[in-house]
């Protein structure tokens, strides 16, 4: 039987978090997030739901990172 991997076209701001090691899990993430400065496409956020797409634009504390 073969298996299948669903790919998501999205990640969630708490997980972007943690892939980058701004935070060291999901927990922290959401006792956290209200610490850092957040932007998305140039808006403030600190939604830890937040769905990050593709092309977007994420600032945290002056780093700007391209979701691929």
């Amino acid at each position: 039987m073969d298996s299948m991997k669903k790919e998501v076209p999205y990640i969630t701001l708490g997980q972007f978090l943690k892939v980058n090691d701004y935070v060291s899990s999901g927990g922290e993430a959401k006792h956290l997030i209200h610490t850092f400065s957040i932007q998305v496409n140039g808006e403030d956020d600190n939604r830890r739901g937040r769905k990050l797409y593709p092309g977007d634009v994420v600032v945290v504390n002056g780093n700007s990172h391209i979701i691929e």
